[in-house]
């Protein structure tokens, strides 16, 4: 174990040390370019990128949408919307500017055979011959449409299934279908028309630095590594908790549910950082490996084990900082009988050598206390035999704190002052704000830079979608039939169902919530 975190502790610092990445150049095409994605995130993102000159000489970006648009009204709204929600303030006039000119818009229809022979003439225009063989595509649609657009792409020549150096490439956003079956469908309809190198599933949560973070961290401290199994810790934690109720988005809720909404995805990524062994090399495929590993051990439930190892829960009417929120059965577009699960915490073990019979505890919900994410390694407590009975040594603990308030924090036991023998919990607290300073870049700049290199390291492989999707499938089909029970509702504003501490307190444990910023 340690071999091998020496191994590639030389491999990330190479990988570290290396300039900004050189990338070929690309013409990125947007379908559902008049969406909210594009405004709020693709093209602030590319703004700055090229505000870092990070984009590569020349770039091109072409929005594909069927509203009725000029390429200067097209370029007029994206200004409009950079001013707000561009994480720069101002906005550069002469980076826009010279931004702007890279920037055309394609009026068609996805389901018009016109509108990708439109698209393709409007590509072969260029001047430049590798803006006409670099193609990107970036599939901001829902996700019935993918199989769709990949196949009339292919039809006019656009999206090549070749072996190449720049291969032309699909960006999907998630859901990568809805359960196991649709995930295998929507696969497999997708590698009709490319190969599965060339698809990039997106997941915004892999391109934050603090969870790209969590790799960089293990495989490059020995200190931790070392410490990092069965043999140090007692549990994990994995807390991704939100303020916000479901809102406006209660028609969506209802068929997905806080199990596909965030542990199909985003909670079982960072388990997979959190408990992967160390890769033969940084390249994507050995990351993804190790991943996919992980997943594949995490031990399979019964419906009788869901029943005693997963929680569910759902908000009602409270408050959140002194702020009234309805219950979600009283949220629009919610049936007032509904069972969904707003809220759910899982326990869960991985049935490996590093880790066999260490619990990993995970929980998410609406309407909690706090926005964070955040995970908690806890250590196994010390032997209390050099301390009187009445001392209570506290266990060590180390939490990688996600978002906000970005950080990694130590716990350890220290002395108080004085003359007795007292101790205390104390806290080492790096801040990625005091040691880098305030800039962090968004996660769709880092994803939409690695795609255009064909860097797929941060993206999630078919084998790892299907296998979180059969671990989330197994929980989800226990819970048909069953209503929730009282022990499963808590109040707008609260940390949970108490049927969430009930799972901790029959381990003797307890969870530690995320507190705010100081």
């Amino acid at each position: 174990m340690s071999e091998s975190a020496d191994h590639l502790d030389e491999l990330l610092a190479s990988r570290a040390t290396k300039p900004t990445r050189q990338v070929d150049p690309c013409t990125i095409v947007i379908f559902g370019a008049s969406g909210d994605l594009t405004f709020r995130k693709l093209i602030p993102a590319l703004y700055h990128l090229a505000l870092e000159k990070a984009l590569p000489t020349p770039y091109r970006i072409i929005g594909y949408a069927r509203r009725d648009k000029t390429d200067d009204s097209f370029r007029q709204e994206l200004r409009e919307a950079l001013t707000q929600f561009s994480r720069t303030k101002p906005v550069n006039d002469d980076v826009w500017t010279e931004f702007a000119k890279n920037i055309v818009y394609c009026q068609a229809d996805i389901s018009d055979p016109a509108g990708y022979e439109k698209l393709r003439q409007i590509i072969q225009s260029s001047p430049e011959p590798r803006l006409k063989e670099n193609l990107l595509f970036y599939l901001s649609v829902q996700p019935s449409l993918f199989g769709e657009i990949a196949s009339r792409l292919s039809t006019v020549g656009l999206l090549k299934k070749e072996e190449g150096l720049t291969p032309d490439r699909l960006i999907i956003e998630k859901p990568f279908g809805h359960d196991l079956a649709s995930a295998q469908e929507l696969n497999a309809e997708l590698i009709r028309f490319c190969h599965e190198r060339q698809i990039f599933r997106i997941d915004h949560y892999l391109g934050k630095e603090t969870v790209q973070n969590i790799l960089m961290f293990r495989f490059s401290n020995a200190i931790f590594e070392r410490l990092w199994h069965r043999e140090s810790i007692d549990h994990v934690q994995i807390t991704v908790s939100e303020k916000i109720g479901v809102g406006s988005r209660g028609g969506y809720y209802e068929e997905a549910g806080a199990m596909r909404d965030m542990v199909q995805n985003h909670m079982l990524q960072i388990l997979a950082l959190v408990g992967m062994e160390p890769p033969a090399s940084v390249e994507a495929e050995n990351i993804r490996d190790e991943k996919v590993k992980l997943l594949k051990s995490v031990r399979p439930m019964t419906p009788q084990q869901v029943l005693e190892n997963v929680v569910r829960g759902q908000y009602f009417a409270g408050e959140v900082d002194g702020e009234a929120r309805p219950a979600y059965r009283s949220e629009p577009k919610v049936k007032p009988t509904s069972n969904v699960e707003t809220y759910t915490a899982i326990r869960l073990f991985i049935d490996n050598w590093r880790w066999a019979g260490v619990p990993f505890y995970l929980r998410t919900g609406k309407n909690l206390p706090l926005s964070a994410s955040e995970v908690r390694v806890q250590f196994k407590a010390a032997p209390n035999i050099l301390f009187s009975a009445r001392t209570q040594l506290d266990p060590n603990s180390l939490t990688l704190r996600l978002q906000p308030n970005e950080g990694i924090t130590l716990r350890f036991n220290g002395k108080v002052p004085g003359a007795g023998t007292e101790l205390r919990p104390v806290r080492m607290r790096f801040s990625y704000d005091s040691e880098f300073g305030a800039y962090t870049p968004e996660a769709y700049e880092r994803l939409l830079l690695e795609a255009i290199a064909g860097d797929a390291t941060l993206f999630i492989r078919r084998d790892e979608v299907e296998t979180a999707w059969s671990i989330v499938d197994s929980i989800r089909t226990a819970w048909i039939g069953k209503s929730l029970t009282n022990r499963e509702f808590y109040s707008a504003g609260t940390w949970g169902p108490s049927a969430a501490d009930d799972l901790l307190a029959r381990d003797q444990r307890e969870w530690r919530n995320p507190q705010p910023a100081k």
